[in-house]
């Protein structure tokens, strides 16, 4: 029997072949192919090997699960009780916003627009920075630049941080919402990669904090960001 496992925590070749000479070792392994792009393990047996002791084998380092298909995890969650948590805070961050905008004098919808992308980015940094590492273990699993240089996934952290302060300061619109469209293009890259080839990866939008798989709710996520930047840029012109 042949199964396939996520396995986080390997950044490097020598990460890689530690975990496949730790799985060859176990009893009933018959063969093992570990890649640390897809950050997954593809195991044959001749009888099975209950999780735990594979889990026990490679020790806190390495963490191993299951790879579920989408749809089995949508029958035991529903898609709201799922992304409860990111839809809240879309609905605090877009009514707070509003409700500044519609206390002045005069709406002006490319503040409302900088104001949102400011708690956005702040809000969404907040849950990365309490548990920078495991935020970046998941990002590595998806993440195009992540995935060759681990450490972008500590820099990506804080690059949201300084853009939620830049935004909320109003500082250099041109170069800020530059360097947003260029983040959030190239972070969506791989979200669509994931999602298009039916992977069920962690989303790391909220860090470690909440266990939301990867979906079209992060495409619209990165998306919309994307789409804004674009906007303030294009109102900054004219």
């Amino acid at each position: 029997m042949t199964h396939t496992y996520q396995i986080t925590g390997m950044t490097c070749g020598s990460c890689e072949a530690k975990v496949k000479s730790a799985l060859l070792a176990v009893e009933h392994v018959t063969a093992t192919e570990v890649s640390k792009e897809t950050a997954s393990a593809t195991i044959t047996m001749d009888k099975h090997i209950p999780l735990s002791e594979l889990q026990k084998t490679l020790g806190a380092k390495y963490q191993i699960s299951a790879i579920h298909h989408r749809e089995s995890i949508e029958q035991t969650k529903s898609w709201l009780a799922t992304y409860k948590p990111v839809l809240l805070i879309f609905f605090y961050i877009l009514v707070v916003t509003a409700l500044i905008e519609f206390s002045t004098e005069q709406i002006d919808y490319s503040r409302w627009m900088r104001h949102f992308m400011a708690g956005f980015f702040l809000t969404f940094s907040f849950f990365k920075m309490l548990n920078l590492k495991g935020f970046k273990e998941s990002y590595v699993m998806y993440d195009i630049v992540a995935r060759k240089f681990p450490v972008w996934g500590y820099i990506y952290a804080f690059t949201e941080l300084f853009l939620g302060i830049a935004f909320l300061l109003n500082f250099n619109p041109v170069l800020v919402n530059s360097i947003t469209f260029v983040v959030m293009s190239v972070s969506i890259i791989g979200v669509l990669k994931t999602v298009l080839n039916k992977k069920t990866i962690k989303c790391a939008c909220l860090g470690d904090v909440f266990n939301l798989p990867m979906s079209t709710v992060t495409i619209i996520e990165d998306g919309l960001m994307i789409l804004m930047s674009l906007g303030m840029l294009y109102m900054a012109f004219n």
